[in-house]
């Protein structure tokens, strides 16, 4: 089964109508679901995520996201251990140039780990650590 990375970039595009690539994001997501792809994310972009919506759309709107997303068996949620929290610190060092966050760090590690190439996501620093960023067809 297709596994693709959620980021909160591409949460936060489909549940907001108000971002500029909502409709982008909104199809590319149902393109994913009707593909039958089976999604990625971290505690920690879901928290990313929740903020966001809660501050800007609404308590029930980042309830119901929490909700929905606990809920789904097609959604696996990774909370990273030390482990991978210190190969996502040696992610930043190794990165100097670039001004990640520990949330893309462990991210990547998530991603690695369980061999998902692909993200849905529109920050680039998923392309220049190395992974796909996905687009809607047409």
């Amino acid at each position: 089964m297709r596994q693709v990375f959620i980021d909160s970039s591409a949460w936060i595009a489909v549940l907001n109508t108000n971002d500029v690539r909502h409709a982008q994001a909104a199809k590319l997501y149902r393109e994913l679901l009707t593909d039958n792809a089976a999604f990625v994310t971290t505690g920690l972009i879901l928290s990313e995520t929740q903020v966001f919506l809660r501050r800007r759309i609404g308590y029930e709107v980042a309830m119901s996201f929490l909700t929905s997303v606990n809920e789904s068996a097609r959604i696996k949620v990774v909370f990273p251990d030390l482990s991978m929290e210190r190969q996502a610190k040696q992610i930043l060092r190794q990165f100097t140039d670039q001004d990640f966050s520990l949330t893309d760090a462990i991210s990547f590690v998530v991603m690695k780990e369980m061999g998902v190439s692909q993200a849905f996501a529109y920050d680039n620093h998923f392309t220049t650590a190395g992974f796909e960023l996905l687009q809607s067809a047409t």
